[in-house]
């Protein structure tokens, strides 16, 4: 393997070359039906080429360097030299999106050990939101150069991304240590500690970020959000400040002005400053996720129809440009698969994972996203005994790897019949203490607290493996009306549930899928399950809040009725709206858009009428 530290875009040679291009000659080789296989054709034979196209690249003709490449690439598609030079072409002609990506993936299959040419890849793809693909490419980048700063620093951002930001901090850190501190990583190892709700460390390391680099726009902006999380809104307002100086053409700051006038209740302001850079023609388009901010302002103002057409505008956006589309298949493999295996038949024939009781035990607070979960973690961890986990990845960790534990051939959940064999029987145990020592590594077990919330969106897809590794866990479904639930999930930038939030119809469909396996497990397995319905927690909210304390067998405390007190940072979406009193406004929401609804109650219908939920 290549540990070879250039730069990205400054590929290396290509390997030497052997001298005597010539043509392969040979019999004339027949194919299947006797008609003649194309001949093979030495590579050597467009070396010449090459060589011309390299020696014009370097005197500055790219547009001859370029059409000598191709030239060649016609001739040996594969022809490793002809493909780098063509992607420093079009590179140094500033060509990005598509033609540059496809340039630079052919040099990866062709040669996957050429670590610019992967790291390169592998931001591009961090870039436009491919998480899984860029994640491989990372990976293969740590492994060609552990030491390579690049390398590290793509881990860390693909691994924050996704939810895992300890480890992306490990990585950030490693970047540091490799390449000394600069404002780039010392941003993103900021935002990753906040991610982390390490937020004093956050504010440290932005501190460092601007120090280091005074022109660095995105320290300063990032400074901004986490202040203004923190509610300090003044403190914001004053980073903003700092931002506008270092880089007023900043499409960021127009965005971040948005949200800190509407953290102020200044809805006007905020939506006029997301219309201002079309209005003065400086841009063509308003992004998705501003015009989504604009829709949500627009929201609360009550223009409701504005709303919607923003909502549709953003997520078409999503969709045709970003490509985030609903991956139907996927989900709906993944959720037959769990049905045939977690069935009561086989589940008595499988062990349970033992109580560690040295340890603080979860609370699995589960729902579709939007549905209200954010709001009950908040009211549980206002309790004393109960520490703050928010979305915790764990589960799906256990999912991803549990078939290497158990030496399976096959995949989760199949791979689960292993625990079948006598040199399994520990590996739940081992599951166990992976996702607690996962915890302790985050700090969740707090002083006092014997308990901590995990509020990962559609964890109830995988109440099975909850079951195995955690029995006798308290798991809480929040309900909420599922017109609702769809409405917040359309106008909010979510990628959870295979990319669902992109289109209403999809929106329902993964709604449906999840209920569907949800009942399954109800009448398959003994879960330790409690339904709450967010509409009942808004209407009478003590009763509720003493049944679920009651249930996860805690006395209740005063303190969470007034979870909006809760000085905890919440990472999700709902940050904003957990901070405020309780109140009704969320609560048959969808009416406000039912006439746009009809296709989406057409797919819930089975499901609203089953919950006793209206439609109208």
């Amino acid at each position: 393997m290549s540990t070879d530290d250039t730069a990205p875009g400054q590929p290396p040679q290509a390997a030497q070359q052997q001298a005597g291009p010539r043509m392969a000659r040979g019999p004339r080789r027949m194919g299947p039906g006797g008609r003649p296989m194309q001949q093979q054709i030495d590579p050597r034979a467009v070396d010449p080429q090459v060589a011309e196209g390299k020696a014009a690249f370097e005197k500055g003709d790219a547009t001859l360097a370029e059409l000598r490449a191709m030239q060649a690439l016609q001739i040996v598609p594969d022809h490793l030299d002809a493909l780098i030079l063509l992607y420093q072409c079009r590179r140094k002609a500033n060509q990005g999106g598509p033609a540059l990506e496809a340039v630079l993936r052919r040099i990866v299959r062709r040669d996957p050990n050429i670590l610019w040419a992967t790291t390169e890849l592998a931001f591009m793809l961090f870039a436009r939101g491919e998480r899984v693909e860029c994640e491989g490419h990372a990976r293969n980048a740590i492994r060609l150069a552990p030491r390579n700063a690049q390398a590290h620093g793509i881990m860390g951002l693909i691994l924050t991304e996704t939810n895992r930001a300890v480890a992306g901090e490990f990585h950030f850190r490693r970047a540091i240590e490799i390449a000394g501190e600069n404002g780039r990583v010392a941003t993103n190892l900021a935002n990753c500690l906040k991610t982390e709700g390490k937020v004093e460390e956050s504010e440290t390391w932005f501190a460092k970020a601007v120090e280091l680099e005074p022109n660095n726009a995105n320290a300063w902006l990032g400074w901004c959000r986490l202040e203004e999380v923190r509610r300090n809104i003044p403190r914001a307002w004053e980073l903003l400040e700092e931002a506008q100086k270092v880089a007023p053409q900043s499409a960021d700051l127009s965005l971040t002005r948005a949200l800190l006038y509407g953290r102020e209740k200044k809805n006007e302001e905020a939506v006029a400053e997301l219309s201002r850079s079309q209005a003065e023609g400086k841009v063509n388009q308003i992004p998705a996720i501003a015009l989504l901010e604009r829709g949500r302002l627009y929201d609360k103002m009550e223009r409701f129809d504005d709303a919607w057409a923003d909502y549709v505008e953003g997520k078409r956006l999503c969709r045709e440009v970003q490509g985030r589309r609903y991956n139907e298949q996927l989900a709906k493999d993944q959720a037959k698969r769990l049905k045939r295996f977690f069935t009561r038949q086989r589940m008595t024939l499988l062990q349970r994972a033992t109580k560690n009781e040295t340890m603080p035990q979860p609370i699995f607070i589960v729902g579709f996203p939007r549905s209200g979960t954010t709001m009950v973690e908040q009211t549980l961890t206002a309790h004393p005994l109960v520490s703050a986990g928010d979305e915790l990845v764990f589960i799906n960790d256990l999912a991803r790897i549990g078939s290497r534990w158990l030496g399976s051939p096959l995949q989760y959940p199949e791979c689960l019949a292993d625990l079948w064999m006598g040199d399994n029987r520990l590996v739940l145990d081992q599951f166990r203490d992976y996702y607690l020592k996962r915890a302790e590594q985050l700090g969740l077990f707090t002083e006092g607290a014997k308990f901590f919330t995990d509020k990962m969106p559609l964890n109830e897809t995988h109440l099975g493996l909850i079951h195995l590794v955690f029995p006798h866990a308290p798991i809480i479904h929040v309900r909420r009306h599922p017109l609702d639930i769809l409405i917040s999930n359309f106008s909010n930038f979510l990628t959870h549930g295979f990319h669902q939030a992109f289109d209403v119809k999809s929106c329902g469909a993964h709604y449906m899928l999840t209920d569907d396996l949800v009942e399954h497990y109800k009448q398959q397995l003994d879960l330790n399950y409690l339904e709450v319905r967010y509409e009942d927690l808004v209407e009478d909210q003590e009763p509720h809040v003493r049944r679920m304390l009651d249930f996860a067998g805690i006395e209740f405390d005063s303190r969470c009725l007034s979870f909006h007190e809760n000085q905890r940072y919440a990472r999700t979406a709902s940050y904003a709206q957990v901070t405020e009193k309780l109140y009704d406004s969320s609560v048959h929401r969808y009416r406000q858009y039912r006439k746009y609804l009809d296709d989406a109650v057409a797919i819930l219908k089975p499901c609203l009428d089953r919950l006793g939920y209206p439609s109208d």
